[in-house]
This record gives structure tokens, sequence and C-alpha cells, in this order.
């Protein structure tokens, strides 16, 4: 098979290019950057999933639909 498990020395080798393409002083950066933004996206999904429950919907009265209803017609006089 093509698609197999990643082994230490292909792990060292995908280090070693990203080291060559970053250079040494880059990479804290990046791993500073790349770990804010995972945590703003781990929040933001948080915060949806949590709306998502606070925002059941609730059968609407029948008496609140007229209400609705009468309020939106202007008055004719």
């Amino acid at each position: 098979m093509m698609f197999r498990q990643i082994g230490p020395t292909e792990i060292l080798i995908i280090l070693g290019v990203v080291l060559l393409l970053f250079g040494g002083k880059k990479l804290p950066e990046l791993a500073r950057g790349s770990g804010k933004a995972l945590r703003i996206f781990k929040t933001e999904v948080k915060a949806m999933h949590d709306d998502d429950d606070d925002q059941t919907p609730k059968p609407a009265s029948l008496e609140t639909v007229e209400a609705a209803e009468r309020d939106k017609k202007p008055e004719q006089g």
C-alpha cells in the first residue's frame, strides 16, 4: 500500500525540511502562531455549540402569532 503509518525516519526528514524552509529563528514564531490559531478555533467552536444548545426553538402559541400579525398591520383611519 502506498499510504502507511509515518515512522520516526519520515518524521525526522519532514522536520529537517521544515527547518531548512523556515530557519531556526522562525520556528518558535510559527509554533506560537499555530497554537494561538488552534486555541481561538477551539473556543469559537465551543461557543458555537453552546449557542446552539441555548437557542432551542420553543413552539409559539396561536395567541402570540395572532398578536404579532395584528401589530404588523398599519392602522387605518
